[in-house]
């Protein structure tokens, strides 16, 4: 993925790839058009970012979507012109003379904190841009483009700073590309897990709650439930047990755990303790569980037959995330975590990563999550500062992790600077239905934890040994996992996990009796189902299911109830035609159990 900042902008652009490089072309052909319409603009940075560009001005008005046409109009022209795109050096002092004298503030700045002797200039046609490149030969090599937005931008991301309009833009190698890029965009709209959370009545977000706190409706709890009940029986199958920890810690708690120190800033206020005589008597909400995992593993003596001890709990944690940051169930302060800490022997490590891995992937294969990547996440050795314990405690768990993944035949990319500031860890990157990425489950090998808390384990040789811990989400948060279901299926969920499966619908008013006694018979084969007695038409019953993203329409009328049957409709609009009830409960029933994808 693409970013950068003003640094990178000017400094490390060589390394655009050809189409960050064209990209970078079309933000300079957009300046130019801006010049054209205010010659008195003031430019700041306009560098290629992730599958697009944008350039940030100062201008004498506010721009409204209304006028990107006409600059889109512009930069047509310009790039039909086939101008070159002509490079040069200038001395710093040459640079800053001619932009002051234009009035160019931004470039000044830029120009004044940058080391070089010399800066680079680039000129096509009328514009000529502070920038050290590099860029397409000439306009002609800009493929297809779009003018997407306008939006306010700090200058350098300060908001003491004087705000700009930034104008976002697109731009692919072909029309083909283009239009693919603007479907996503539009599907990925019409998938929005905020629109359709609101349209399936699954949750909500009221300003009578504090932000980021949602609230599930029955079809969302439903829906969580089967999640969590599904994720809760796989790891029973891998040998979890469930337990329960409070909403409430110390500070002390957290101080010993070193989250105090490194996490802070978003975790809640503290709250005054009933015998509070310090800070650490003091009481706050829960932000993750490994502290009270550690606590519930240390009230007992184990040995080391015992091991591995593996503890896992739906968990609700509370984290003051920035408000900024708050995206309807996608970032949340108040989150469930499907949470698991497993207490091993140095000697059980790669068994109990093969372990959580393969519990990983075969939630995700169920969830039909199969395009998804894996990222080992290390230290940054340039900032030791920001992780607790030494480097030979580091050196061990990072090289013990890798050898973990390798041993098990997992490929990853490497990151670094993404650890935990306890410990390596492994994290799934899932792609959605629109090839968006989303970070799920993770797996981290902490060596730190244990001794912060002095647990211990009686070794075979009668001695005190301290174990080793992973800390392991399947899923993440379930609010989380929810939205990337709702936008990866756009709401029409597998029929396992639909909050209702089938809706019944009589025909006239008359064949309700035999509706009910449908309802009745799916109810008890445990299949999640409903009755529209509305004094609708058909059609419109079967169409209003159908936008309810409901598996099911099963239509009754004298024809049905005469054969005990139903005529089966799916959301897809398919007619299955009248089949028996017995059959129809035994064809859901299959596919239910089965967890299938199919209706």
């Amino acid at each position: 993925m693409f970013s950068m900042s003003v640094e990178v902008e000017l400094e490390e652009s060589v390394n655009y790839t050809p189409i960050q490089r064209m990209r970078h072309s079309a933000a300079h052909v957009m300046a130019e058009a801006i010049q054209e319409i205010f010659p008195d603009a003031k430019f700041a940075i306009g560098p290629a970012i992730e599958d697009g560009f944008y350039y940030d001005f100062d201008l004498p008005r506010a721009l409204t979507p209304e006028d990107l046409p006409e600059i889109e109009k512009r930069m047509a022209r310009i790039v039909k012109g086939k101008y070159p795109f002509l490079r040069d050096r200038w001395p710093r002092e040459k640079a800053l003379e001619y932009f002051q004298q234009k009035g160019q503030v931004y470039k000044v700045e830029l120009i004044e904190n940058l080391p070089d002797a010399e800066v680079g200039i680039y000129q096509q046609n009328n514009f000529l841009d502070l920038c050290r490149g590099p860029h397409v030969e000439n306009t002609s090599q800009i493929g297809p483009f779009k003018l997407m937005r306008v939006a306010g931008a700090y200058w350098r991301g300060d908001e003491h700073r004087p705000m700009l309009q930034r104008i976002y833009g697109t731009a692919w190698f072909n029309q083909e590309e283009l239009d693919q890029y603007l479907w996503r965009l539009e599907e990925a709209q019409k998938r929005d897990h905020r629109k359709l959370g609101r349209e399936l009545k699954l949750f909500i977000l009221s300003e009578d709650l504090p932000a980021g706190v949602p609230m599930f409706l029955p079809n969302g709890e439903l829906l969580r439930h089967e999640m969590e009940n599904y994720v809760r029986q796989t790891q029973e199958r891998y040998g979890y047990q469930h337990v329960w920890t409070s909403n409430l810690g110390k500070v002390r708690l957290y101080k010993t755990s070193k989250h105090w120190y490194t996490y802070r800033e978003n975790m809640f206020p503290v709250m005054k303790g009933e015998q509070e005589t310090s800070e650490d008597d003091s009481y706050m909400l829960k932000p993750m569980n490994c502290p009270h995992h550690i606590l519930l593993y240390k009230s007992q003596m184990h040995s080391y037959r015992e091991l591995p001890i593996r503890y896992a709990e739906f968990a609700t944690l509370y984290r003051y995330e920035k408000a900024g940051t708050l995206t309807g169930l996608a970032r949340v302060r108040s989150l469930t975590q499907d949470d698991a800490h497993v207490f091993m022997r140095p000697d059980q490590i790669q068994q109990e990563f093969d372990n959580a891995i393969n519990l990983t992937l075969e939630v995700f294969n169920t969830y039909g999550l199969t395009d998804y990547w894996v990222r080992l996440s290390l230290r940054d050795p340039q900032k030791a500062e920001e992780y607790v314990g030494d480097d030979g405690v580091w050196n061990t768990a990072e090289s013990s992790l890798r050898d973990a993944a390798e041993r098990k035949g997992l490929k990853y990319e490497v990151a670094i600077g993404e650890a935990a500031f306890y410990g390596p860890k492994v994290d799934f990157m899932v792609r959605d239905a629109l090839g968006r990425e989303w970070q799920c489950s993770t797996i981290q090998l902490d060596f730190i934890q244990p001794e912060n808390f002095g647990i211990e384990y009686i070794g075979e040789d009668g001695q005190a040994h301290r174990p080793v811990m992973i800390h392991r989400a399947v899923t993440g948060s379930t609010e989380r996992f929810m939205a990337l279901l709702i936008e990866h299926f756009a709401g029409a969920f597998p029929l396992w996990l639909a909050p209702v499966q089938a809706m019944v619908i009589p025909i006239a008013d008359r064949h309700q009796d035999y509706a009910y006694q449908v309802l009745a018979k799916l109810k008890e084969a445990g299949i999640r189902s409903e009755v529209d007695t509305r004094g609708e038409r058909m059609n419109a019953k079967i169409r209003d299911a159908q936008l309810q993203k409901i598996p099911y329409m099963l239509v009754v009328g004298d024809k049905e109830a005469a054969a005990e049957a139903v005529s089966v409709r799916l959301r897809t609009n398919v007619d299955l035609k009248s089949m028996p009830l017995t059959q129809f409960i035994e064809r859901a029933g299959n596919i239910i159990s089965a967890k299938g994808m199919e209706l």
